[in-house]
This record gives structure tokens, sequence and C-alpha cells, in this order.
């Protein structure tokens, strides 16, 4: 059979209407998902520019707002987070640096006892998780 060379293949003007449509539907998915809730601890960290880090092993332990302790994405009690610090300093090969992951919230008293808590575990070395800030203008402290 011969076709014709003449024959367009589409006869009708472009329609746009159902490209509206997927673009729609795909701005109401992506508005609904904005609306799902993140998982995580909703933690408030200082900021602070030019902090040393460490080149040991770490292990990381984080307290919010209301004085409430997690490790390894779990809340846990205080005798339970000491227990947990032990075993991971008994199993680690090196010395490890416990890095508290503290809201901006938490007192002093509550960072001094987390560290005091690790030393009872077998950690010597304790930092504080910060952010970088926005702006790294000089003469800045």
């Amino acid at each position: 059979m011969k076709f014709p060379r003449n024959t367009r293949l589409l006869r009708s003007p472009f329609d746009m209407a159902p490209f509206a449509a997927v673009f729609f539907l795909l701005v109401i998915f992506m508005l609904l998902a904005a609306l799902l809730p993140t998982p995580g601890i909703p933690l408030r960290l200082p900021l602070a520019n030019d902090l040393p880090g460490t080149d040991q092993p770490t292990v990381a332990m984080a307290v919010d707002s209301s004085g409430r302790f997690y490790f390894a994405n779990q809340i846990v009690a205080e005798n339970e987070l000491s227990h947990q610090l032990a075993a991971a300093a008994k199993n680690s090969p090196a010395p490890l640096t416990l890095v508290i992951q503290a809201d901006k919230a938490v007192t002093y008293d509550q960072l001094v006892h987390l560290t005091l808590l690790a030393r009872g575990a077998g950690i010597q070395n304790a930092l504080l998780a910060t952010l970088p800030r926005a702006d790294n203008a000089p003469g800045q402290p």
C-alpha cells in the first residue's frame, strides 16, 4: 500500500489543555508535599565560625529544648544514654569524641552534665555542634 506523501500526521492545531492540566496537578502535589511533616528533631543549633573539628572517630547525640536526650535516632533516658555511650567507647578501636547537638535553649548546666556523663562512659573529648554563620564578614565575633 502506498501512502500519499502530502499527508499530515497532526490534522488539528496543537492543544495545550492536557499539558496545562498536568502542570496544575504537579503544582497541587508539590503544595501538598510541602505540608507533610519532615522527620527529625527540631533543633536550633547556635551559630559560630571557624571552630576546630576533630580527626578522631565521633559519636553524636542530641538534646532538645525540653531536655530530652536522643541517641541513635531514639529518645533515651539518662542511664540508658550512659550505657550506650560506654558500649560505643568500648567497641571503638580509637578514642571517641562526643559531638553534642544541643538546642540553643539548653542550659550550660545540662551541657556540663552531659560531658561528665561522657567522661564516666569513657569518652574524654566532647564538642558542641554549631552551624556556620550566613555572612562571613570579617570583624564579627
